[in-house]
């Protein structure tokens, strides 16, 4: 998700909470965040997971038979399923398999003979326990066990950087997505549960409960896997798009069915707008939902968890300040939005999540200017900045699950807008985005990847501009003063060698380019008026006069 308004501070301070502040770490953070041997000798190829809530008491039970391929050689893998839940058994071959615990990981002792290189294999593993219970999802997430206005039960899950793996056992990085994944969930038969992909069957068991089992025949991040059981209506429309007919699926709660039908019109809208910056809709196999949820919002692939309360802006509230965020239902767009940047590119190492945040936090600044115009769209991108702290690095510490800060949002957004006038052409910023989702189609990047892919489209070298933004607490500072008729300037940032043009008024008739280095420079102008020098405030930078 999760776009927070930096000024409610009580979700600022949960979002921000725990992991992301850390400066040591444990074994466990390690085992969670590492492509330790024991992951990486095998490559997941599909899940196979079913879940049976008790909604007495707040438990599951299940099992998750996984299929992988055997990349090299080796006999121990590590499964992931957070405590308490516990292990009832792990099978291969239909022979039990020895394994033991060491916190939040599963240590599974194969037949190593039996692990042959190239070869497809399966192994099970049967589950139950009491899975953590989310304290404020989607922030401190977890399982959600509510009750609807008409009191009757709806549970949910929110998972993202806490991990799939407080629910079902899996191998939880996201570096490694299975290819496909079928989800059967259990539920009483009064209540429907709702999660990824399309409905396959709907079935009786014997004790006269229905098991829903829908399909994703897209790649999938673990903590995209949801489950959604409530008392849903179902209502579909359809979406002609740059990938042909898109089924448009809308699950609500069975009293919110009209008001949904009015509310959720604008997909359609933001769809074409999507589409247009974004490339095709990456999941038109796996259709596009929208699944009212418990919780504020989450953006579970394919089955989009909508909790905003069917009103607009953010919770009923603009976070730019600028009017134009109450336009449109933000839980919507960007949750939306993450379809193109979290889910079909996701970073392999959670430090990366600027990669999901920062662009799905400009595609809200994209879709106000698709609907209401530029000088809108650059209203709510400026009034945004109000949510920065420059507080950690946006960038986390690799390898132990560890997320920057909270500035992916905002500040993020604002960066990427920066390199866009610094591009300063639109149809090549549009190819850049377009080509990003073409390129790591349905994949997992890295940062480096990211940018080396800005750098590949524009002849352009955005390293430092990257680096100052991602790696540092302050932004650029252009620093500058008059001589006669030179204007003098210069950068001071963190970065060395930072060199990143900027536009400013250098004549009464617009904006041009100048391009600072770290020593000071100089050119002239021929403003009427020195008082009509500005810098461009699309250009998130700080401005100094000397």
């Amino acid at each position: 998700m999760r776009g927070i308004p930096m000024l409610l501070l009580v979700l600022f301070t949960a979002l921000t909470a725990g992991a992301q502040h850390q400066t040591t770490f444990t074994r466990q953070d390690t085992l969670r965040g590492t492509i330790t041997r024991e992951r990486a000798w095998w490559d997941v190829k599909s899940y196979d997971l079913r879940v049976k809530p008790n909604l007495s008491d707040s438990t599951l039970a299940g099992s998750n038979t996984i299929t992988y391929k055997v990349l090299k050689v080796d006999s121990v893998m590590q499964i992931d399923l957070q405590e308490p839940l516990a292990v009832d058994s792990v099978t291969q071959d239909k022979q039990s398999v020895p394994y033991k615990r060491e916190g939040n990981v599963i240590f599974i002792d194969l037949v190593a003979k039996k692990q042959v290189k190239g070869k497809l294999k399966k192994i099970t593993i049967a589950y139950h326990g009491k899975p953590r219970i989310a304290k404020n999802a989607p922030w401190d997430g977890g399982l959600i066990w509510k009750r609807d206005d008409q009191n009757r039960p709806w549970i949910a899950t929110a998972c993202q950087g806490l991990g799939a793996s407080v629910w079902w056992p899996n191998k939880d990085h996201q570096s490694d997505e299975p290819d496909n994944m079928t989800i059967s969930i259990t539920t009483p038969p009064d209540l429907v549960d709702v999660s990824n992909g399309r409905l396959k069957k709907k079935a009786v068991d014997k004790d006269g409960n229905i098991v829903w089992t829908w399909y994703v025949a897209n790649p999938i991040n673990n903590y995209d896997v949801a489950m959604n059981i409530g008392h849903y209506s179902e209502f579909k429309d359809t979406y002609s798009g740059e990938g042909g007919k898109l089924d448009l699926s809308y699950w609500v709660l069975d009293y919110n069915v009209d008001t949904a039908r009015t509310h959720f019109t604008v997909v359609k809208e933001m769809m074409k707008c999507f589409e247009s910056w974004f490339g095709k809709y990456p999941f038109y196999k796996d259709s596009y939902k929208l699944v009212e949820s418990p919780h504020l919002g989450m953006e579970h692939q394919s089955a989009v968890a909508y909790g905003n309360k069917f009103q607009m802006g953010y919770k009923g509230t603009d976070l730019s300040g600028s009017g134009w965020g109450l336009k449109w239902d933000f839980i919507i767009v960007h949750e939306s939005g993450h379809e193109w940047f979290g889910n079909n590119i996701t970073t392999k190492d959670i430090a990366d999540m600027w990669v999901h945040e920062s662009f799905t936090n400009y595609s809200e600044t994209l879709f106000t200017e698709c609907q209401y115009g530029p000088e809108a769209a650059f209203a709510y991108i400026t009034g945004i900045r109000k949510n920065i702290r420059n507080d950690i690095p946006i960038i986390g510490n690799y390898g132990v699950n560890n997320e920057g800060s909270g500035d992916m949002y905002y500040k993020g957004a604002n960066m990427i807008h920066t390199i866009r006038q610094i591009v300063n052409n639109d149809y090549v910023f549009r190819d850049i985005l377009r080509g990003l989702n073409k390129t790591f189609w349905h994949q997992t990047v890295t940062t480096r990847q990211v940018e080396e892919f800005f750098n590949q489209k524009t002849n352009m070298n955005f390293n430092k501009v990257f680096e100052q933004y991602l790696t540092r607490t302050s932004i650029p500072t252009l620093e500058y003063h008059f001589e006669g008729s030179q204007l003098k300037f210069r950068w001071v940032t963190d970065v060395e060698n930072f060199n990143m043009p900027v536009k400013v008024t250098l004549t009464d008739n617009g904006y041009s380019f100048i391009y600072p280095g770290r020593n000071w420079q100089s050119t002239g102008f021929t403003l009427s008026d020195i008082k009509k020098f500005k810098v461009d405030p699309n250009f998130y930078i700080n401005v100094k006069e000397i």
